[in-house]
C-alpha cells in the first residue's frame, strides 16, 4: 500500500507540484492549504509524513508542530519543513520542534522526493542491519 503524504503550504502551486512529482512516484498525497486545515486532516487521514510550510496564514507550521508534538498519536509523524528564505533562528526553532527535516524555497522537488525516502528509509532500517548472518563469524 503506498505511502501517504499530508503536503501543507498556502501556495498552491507549491502544494500542486510537491503532489504532481510524489504521485508520480507512487505516493498518496493529501492537500491542505494552513495549519487549521492540516491538523483536521492529519487527525482524520494519520499521514505517514508531513510536508509543511512553516509560514502560513491561520496556523503557521510552528504552531502545527506544537499540536502534533503535543498529541501522542501525532507526534512520531516525520515532518520536513518548508521555509522562503529562512534565517538561523527559524532553522533551529524548526529543530527545535521536532522536524525531521528543513528545506529553503525556492526547492527542488527532486530534492525533496530522496529527502522523503531518505527519512522512510531510516524509519524502517536498512536491510542489512536486521540481518542476524552478520553477527555470526564465518566458519
Amino acid at each position: 500500500m503506498a505511502k501517504k503524504i499530508l503536503v501543507v503550504d498556502d501556495e498552491r502551486h507549491i502544494v500542486r507540484l510537491i503532489q504532481v512529482n510524489l504521485e508520480r512516484s507512487g505516493y498518496n498525497v493529501i492537500p491542505a492549504y494552513d495549519g487549521l486545515e492540516a491538523l483536521e486532516k492529519v487527525k482524520s487521514e494519520k499521514p505517514d509524513l508531513i510536508v509543511t510550510d512553516d509560514r502560513m496564514p491561520r496556523m503557521d507550521g510552528f504552531d502545527f508542530l506544537k499540536h502534533l508534538q503535543n498529541d501522542s498519536q501525532l507526534r512520531d509523524i516525520p515532518v520536513l519543513m518548508l521555509a522562503e528564505g529562512a534565517r538561523d533562528a527559524d532553522i533551529i526553532k524548526g529543530w527545535a520542534s521536532g522536524v525531521s527535516s528543513y528545506y529553503t524555497k525556492p526547492l527542488n522537488p527532486r530534492t525533496i522526493l530522496v529527502a522523503i525516502e531518505n527519512i522512510f528509509t531510516s524509519l524502517e532500517g536498512s536491510p542489512e542491519s536486521d540481518d542476524d548472518d552478520s553477527l555470526v563469524p564465518a566458519s
